[in-house]
């Protein structure tokens, strides 16, 4: 059985560091709410998972998520991603789950075609990971992995190398697979200006042009 993990903050704390291009606490939540929902809506229309669940502690997001039929596992209170990823892949093993694929909530271009990419793309073996990276390179967007607790989730700084690390010293079999959608997250101003020349037909997008941002 196959799931969908989607990671998401509580709307109050995140996207702090958009503060220099979106100074009002309010425009940031409602930017990660439209972001929420791209990914949710882009996990919904992927064919490989048999359910979408999400973690968060956040109870806009969980209602939003609930609404569209999604699994809600709420940690409670802000435990950090890692935490949270680790509270949630214990739930979805007892659950049945044998794979999931964890994304993270800031990658509005993801689509369901980009999420059945990274399924297909485990390497053939009882023990796999898939990882798809940041614009960057050094973060990781997307993370499959069979069985769910094969290794742990290390996103942030350097997320990428951790995980392949983690995956060569336990012998995993672990495929990197580059997919421009997901690779662009939103974390700085920057990420706008390039999300912005990609005019996408997202929420995020929409919710952009009601903040009357320079258009690129």
């Amino acid at each position: 059985m196959r799931a969908v993990l989607i990671a998401a903050k509580q709307l109050a704390i995140a996207k702090t560091r958009l503060a220099p291009a979106l100074p009002s606490t309010g425009e940031r939540k409602g930017l990660a709410e439209a972001m929420f929902r791209d990914v949710l809506t882009a996990a919904l229309t992927a064919k490989s998972p048999h359910r979408v669940t999400v973690v968060t502690s956040d109870q806009v997001l969980a209602r939003l998520a609930r609404s569209v039929g999604a699994i809600v596992i709420h940690e409670g209170y802000p435990r950090g991603l890692n935490a949270a990823v680790r509270l949630a892949t214990i739930q979805l093993v007892e659950l049945g789950m044998t794979c999931v694929c964890t994304l993270l909530s800031d990658i509005p271009l993801v689509t369901g075609a980009d999420i059945d990419a990274a399924f297909a793309a485990l390497p053939n073996a009882p023990r796999a990971v898939t990882l798809v990276p940041s614009r960057d390179f050094s973060g990781t967007n997307i993370i499959v992995r069979r069985p769910p607790d094969v290794i742990a989730t290390q996103f942030g700084r350097f997320s990428l190398v951790r995980h392949l690390v983690d995956c060569r010293e336990r012998s995993i079999p672990c495929q990197i697979l580059q997919l421009d959608g997901p690779a662009l997250d939103l974390d700085v101003p920057a990420d706008l200006d390039e999300f912005e020349r990609r005019h996408s037909r997202t929420y995020t997008r929409a919710h952009l042009a009601r903040l009357s941002l320079p258009q690129s």
